[in-house]
């Protein structure tokens, strides 16, 4: 049974020590809570919020079902690919690539025609087929920017780009690509808010996770058949395959140091045998009785009984989400999202305790980190370094820029270190400031930020000023894009500028806005 709410909040009381303070209203609060759980504030933002409450929009937030988004449904419209399922995007987008690569190989043009002198081949441009197959991922990654941009579904937003990145999978690892879009769509876009055992599965089931961590090839190795052909034989190279339990485990839900022995290890990769998909074929998930060990297994402590099928793996999902370690580990990566790369033990064990009370309710997680006194505390404000997606996102929503093509943002976000979709370790990218800051980095974030200041960038417009009185701008932009809160070496930068768009770039590169 789920804790009562009362019991829920006495829990939480008792592990702060003290009544739980009020959620401050003042204007700082809110741009920090607008940076922290959104992509930074937009011209206005801070006053609706302030005209409202800071508690009624945090509460709006962590209910994004509840609030309309129009505005950025119009944006996402014409791309179409993004309510395609894996079957269509491999039968009407992949497949026609593969068979016009096969047919170049059976006409030996596939070495190009230099192939035998040993000079250089002129490149071949990009077929019809190839140039849709490119729009699956090219649009996914558009619609990405354009709901960090425009969606009034901020936190959601948030939560979506953590939580992929928490089950990484990496776009250029074979048909995995087909895949993506139906797993950020489906698997893990819906359960952001949700209990974290739904998110579990969401994760195992997917054929994007399936085939990214081998999952897909793991059978149980007395279950092997003789293949009738050389090709067959290798295409059966199979086994158990550890990959994904020992990746379930480290970086899903125990952590590093959570307790598990390669015992377990072996024992859940033995659980997840049979668990599959075919990856040529678009098709979802499917469970093969006969390449699944069916004996008894042992997990952390507890027996799997022998004889089982489908339901040992989600035994083992079941086992895994309830975990105190488990618990830990989330509510460490939230709060280090939230509040700071090295987050209160304080807060963490506060989050961690809700997580088990609740059976993993990933909206009371969320929230219990929040609404903290810590979230709050002058050491978390600016505490983080933006990401790339963080930076771009804040440095158009801060400045009210019209993206009217979002490609260019994402060739930007590639040139600074963050090609969505694109990261190939299953860590996902790296949170914590020291990733993000190096001269070769912050050049590059200034380079955009006058690209975007001056119209130059391609499909982003930021509104252009007519005030003839540069101070004033200067004095609205700090107000606006940084808080009203800058160093003497910011002011004394900006005190140089000539001219609005300098003066705009300079603040958008300024240490300030660089953080949040």
């Amino acid at each position: 049974m789920r804790a009562p709410l009362l019991v829920l909040a006495l829990l939480i009381s008792g592990l702060a020590g003290s009544a739980k303070p009020a959620i401050p209203s003042d204007d700082r609060a809110i741009i920090h809570t607008l940076n922290r759980l959104g992509y930074g504030a937009r011209p206005g933002d801070v006053a609706r919020v302030r005209a409202m409450g800071l508690p009624a929009w945090i509460e709006q937030q962590l209910h994004p079902e509840r609030l309309a988004n129009d505005a950025l449904d119009q944006r996402l419209a014409p791309l179409t690919t993004l309510t395609l399922d894996a079957l269509t995007i491999t039968r009407d987008y992949d497949a026609p690539v593969i068979a016009e690569r096969k047919e170049r190989q059976r006409d030996g043009t596939e070495r190009g025609a230099a192939g035998e002198t040993g000079m250089t081949a002129t490149p071949r441009q990009p077929s019809e087929a190839q140039r849709k197959n490119r729009l699956v991922l090219s649009e996914l990654a558009e619609g990405k920017v354009l709901r960090a941009v425009y969606s009034e579904r901020q936190l959601e937003e948030v939560l979506v780009d953590f939580w992929f990145n928490h089950f990484n999978v990496f776009a250029g690892k074979g048909p995995t690509r087909n895949y993506v879009t139906e797993y950020e769509r489906d698997a893990i876009r819906p359960h952001v808010l949700a209990t974290f055992r739904d998110l579990l599965e969401a994760s195992a089931t997917s054929p994007a996770m399936l085939f990214y961590l081998d999952n897909w090839q793991n059978t149980a190795p007395s279950t092997r058949r003789r293949p009738k052909t050389a090709a067959k034989a290798a295409a059966s190279a199979r086994g158990l395959n550890e990959n994904y339990a020992r990746e379930l485990m480290e970086l899903h839900t125990l952590g590093v140091d959570g307790g598990y022995t390669q015992k377990d290890v072996v024992d859940v990769a033995r659980a997840f045998t049979g668990w599959t998909m075919r990856p040529r074929e678009g098709t979802g998930f499917r469970f093969v009785a006969a390449r699944h060990d069916a004996g008894e297994k042992h997990v952390l402590g507890h027996v799997i009984t022998a004889g089982g099928g489908r339901s040992d793996g989600e035994q083992v999902l079941d086992i895994l989400a309830a975990h105190p370690s488990t618990a830990h580990f989330i509510a460490y990566k939230l709060a280090q999202r939230f509040i700071s790369d090295t987050p209160p033990p304080q807060v963490v064990a506060r989050a961690a305790a809700v997580f088990l009370a609740t059976h993993g309710e990933l909206r009371e997680v969320v929230r219990a980190i929040v609404t903290a006194p810590e979230f709050f505390a002058p050491a978390a404000y600016r505490a983080t370094v933006k990401t790339p997606l963080e930076f771009v996102a804040s440095a158009l929503r801060a400045t009210g820029s019209d993206v009217r093509r979002a490609q260019p943002l994402v060739k930007t976000l590639r040139e600074l270190g963050m090609p969505l979709y694109y990261c190939q370790p299953p860590t996902g990218y790296d949170q914590t400031a020291d990733t993000w800051v190096s001269s070769g980095m912050l050049v590059g974030r200034m380079n955009f930020a006058l690209a975007l200041a001056s119209g130059t960038l391609g499909g982003s417009a930021v509104p252009r000023s007519d005030d003839p009185d540069l101070d004033a701008v200067r004095v609205r932009l700090v107000s606006g894009l940084l808080g009203g809160d800058v160093s003497p070496a910011t002011s004394a930068t900006l005190a140089k500028a000539t001219t609005v768009e300098q003066v705009t770039a300079l603040a958008l590169a300024a240490p300030e806005f660089q953080r949040q």
